[in-house]
């Protein structure tokens, strides 16, 4: 790995970010990985633009100094995706390439897919789940060939999934499986997002392929300047939109382009999450973890038919003894009326005042103008339009157990 080296930090540059201290201290970058050094620091990595662009507000997410903000309100960025089209920067995420005559075996092993019966070029979501059922993170794998697949795993469980991936390839080499896995350096391989209504106007406008043929949760291979790039019709803000997989040589010159396109603005964590929230979807840490299984968080669907028939992913017995008999916690959305947003370990209470449950996430809804939140409470308390109530420092106030997404999910299917 290629290092740069200062009086406190150890920094390795991504393809992604790459001027937001540059007025200040010459070239740096928005988005690095933390390193095991003794003395840490949390790398940065971003896109590369006009100074007076890129100045944001930086954070420390899972290792990585990202924007939460640029010079945009988080709720302007936020509308501005639901309208148009934002660009993220999501290159802190764990890129994969999996192929071998048992890769699917080998990924099925370690999840709740049904990768036999998935077509050529698509993708599902599925989890990692341990002995337990509990979930050790959510996943995106493509199927590039029977024999190849491309995986997207989150940043905050890259040592862990890179451990349990390396672990179980052991595995099937002893007992003499043809397993390999490449896992792409960020230095090497970028990742963006383009997401909102005009996503699909914008990059057709870059790529000599048909866009409007590519369906939601499906992949291409394509070129734009002569640079190969993945293209899957994917995202995490509830609209139609793309992740670009792109060479960190690359990147730069992608990003610019489509910042050139009118209509195109850069958005940060910050709009990421709030974006998230309203579609109804889970952030690993947070909403799921390794003590909560798929049918707890509401993921049932994630549990494919053929793998509850053949009951051989990690923690089925658990699982399906949950899917046939029920649990005793259940992932649910909560409309709140006015007062400030319910953020995380807030208590959910009956209308009595009786603590049944937690908040995971929270924060205000720009598209609907009020605070909501997801949270786990009991099942049989957890019934649509129940009324609760939730506390904020020291008050309570009223809300609804309701369905998600908040905002009706608008994912592109092909005509």
């Amino acid at each position: 790995m290629n290092q740069q080296h200062s009086q406190s930090s150890t920094e390795r540059s991504t393809p992604l970010h790459d001027q937001q201290q540059q007025q200040q201290q010459g070239p740096s970058t928005i988005g690095h990985h933390q390193q095991q050094q003794q003395q840490q620091q949390p790398e940065d990595r971003g896109v590369k633009r006009k100074a007076d662009e890129m100045i944001g507000k930086i954070v420390n997410f899972a290792g990585w100094l990202l924007p939460v903000q640029y010079q945009e309100a988080i709720a302007v960025s936020h509308l501005h995706t639901r309208s148009l089209a934002s660009l993220f920067d999501v290159g802190h995420m764990l890129q994969t390439c999996v192929s071998g005559k048992d890769a699917g075996e080998y990924l099925e092993s370690l999840t709740t897919c049904d990768l036999k019966n998935l077509s050529r070029g698509a993708a599902t979501l599925t989890v990692f789940t341990n002995d337990k059922g509990g979930i050790l993170d959510d996943l995106i794998i493509i199927k590039d060939d029977e024999d190849k697949y491309f995986v997207v795993s989150n940043a905050g469980r890259r040592d862990e999934d890179s451990q349990l991936l390396l672990e179980r390839q052991d595995d099937f080499k002893k007992v003499g499986k043809d397993v390999y896995i490449d896992f792409l350096d960020p230095l090497e391989q970028g990742l963006i997002a383009l997401q909102g209504p005009t996503a699909e106007t914008v990059l057709h406008s870059l790529v000599k392929i048909d866009l409007r043929s590519l369906k939601f949760m499906n992949s291409v291979k394509t070129e734009v300047s002569g640079s190969r790039i993945r293209i899957s019709r994917c995202g995490y803000t509830g609209e139609d939109g793309f992740e670009i997989s792109v060479p960190a040589n690359d990147a730069i010159n992608l990003v610019e382009r489509i910042l050139e396109i009118p209509g195109v603005k850069l958005a940060g964590l910050g709009a990421r999450d709030s974006l998230r929230l309203e579609a109804g979807l889970c952030l690993y840490g947070h909403d799921i973890n390794e003590d909560t299984t798929p049918i707890e968080a509401a993921l049932t669907w994630l549990v494919a038919k053929r793998r509850r028939v053949e009951a051989n992913f990690p923690g089925a017995q658990r699982i399906l003894s949950q899917i046939k008999t029920g649990t005793t916690k259940k992932r649910v959305g909560l409309l709140l009326g006015q007062g400030p947003p319910a953020r995380e370990g807030a208590p959910i209470l009956t209308p009595e005042g009786e603590r049944v449950g937690s908040v995971t996430s929270g924060g205000p809804s720009p598209t609907l103008g009020r605070p909501i939140a997801m949270g786990y409470m009991p099942p049989d308390l957890a019934q649509y339009g129940s009324g609760i109530l939730v506390e904020v420092r020291g008050k309570t106030y009223k809300g609804t157990v309701t369905r998600m997404p908040f905002v009706k999910a608008k994912y592109y299917t092909a005509k």
